[in-house]
């Protein structure tokens, strides 16, 4: 069983818009702060946004700032990630994530199974 379920892959033209979302349906990672990664072919994978286990507090990598935005339910099992403005530099497959700290301080717990997002020019 996966314990994270990612959904809204897609393939946009370039300034256009997509928004994933996680499911925690088990509630496991309701205190955990969630959040995203992305991984683009032949590149490492790296840090896009999370958020606190409260919402309270949200961290988004420079690429992300201004047009991503991170927000999760009150249930806390679901996460979104709302991308506007999207290029082609964010193509990439998208991994949802649980763990502690803001994810890229901290350590990732849980991952999802990834979904794919690709922008064309």
């Amino acid at each position: 069983q996966v314990p994270l379920v990612e959904s809204g892959e897609g393939s946009v033209p370039a300034g256009g818009s997509l928004r994933l979302s996680c499911v925690d349906s088990g509630r496991t990672f309701s205190s955990y702060a969630r959040g995203w990664f992305r991984q683009a072919p032949g590149k490492d994978r790296e840090f896009v946004a999370a958020i606190t286990w409260g919402g309270e507090t949200t961290h988004y990598a420079d690429s992300a700032k201004g047009r991503f935005t991170l927000s999760r339910d009150g249930a806390k099992t679901t996460v979104y990630l709302q991308m506007n403005n999207l290029n082609p530099e964010d193509t990439a497959i998208y991994y949802c994530a649980a763990g502690t700290g803001l994810l890229v301080d901290g350590t990732v717990v849980a991952w999802g199974q990834g979904t794919q997002v690709t922008v064309s020019s």
